[in-house]
């Protein structure tokens, strides 16, 4: 239970760094936000976890194959904000985009039998 407490104030504590950052400088909490911080605390925590590099092997190379998909979210939100679109139907039409598009890469890598 206390490993399950640290890992929330840790990860918790790096969302709210961000965002306090990205108040000051959006570039700089961009370059932040833009490091893999989830995925690598993911594979830290799942090999403390597990001690098993197999299982951590294979979420690296799950997570590798799902930055595709998740670009069209930062492609579709900013082009909408720009068009004048409401921040809040924009992120969601943004997420419904990028929905679309994990399951059209999902549906590709099966058909041609690449196994996440």
């Amino acid at each position: 239970m206390l490993q399950i407490i640290i890992k929330i104030i840790i990860s918790s504590s790096i969302i709210v760094l961000v965002s306090e950052i990205a108040k000051k400088s959006t570039f700089i909490g961009g370059l932040i936000a833009s490091i893999p911080l989830v995925s690598v605390l993911s594979l830290i925590w799942l090999y403390i976890e597990t001690n098993n590099i197999d299982t951590v092997k294979s979420l690296a190379n799950g997570i590798l194959w799902m930055i595709i998909p998740s670009m069209a979210l930062f492609i579709t939100l900013p082009m909408m904000i720009n068009y004048g679109i409401n921040f809040y139907f924009s992120l969601l039409i943004s997420i419904i985009v990028t929905i679309f598009f994990y399951g059209l890469i999902i549906f590709t890598l099966n058909y041609i039998g690449v196994k996440i």
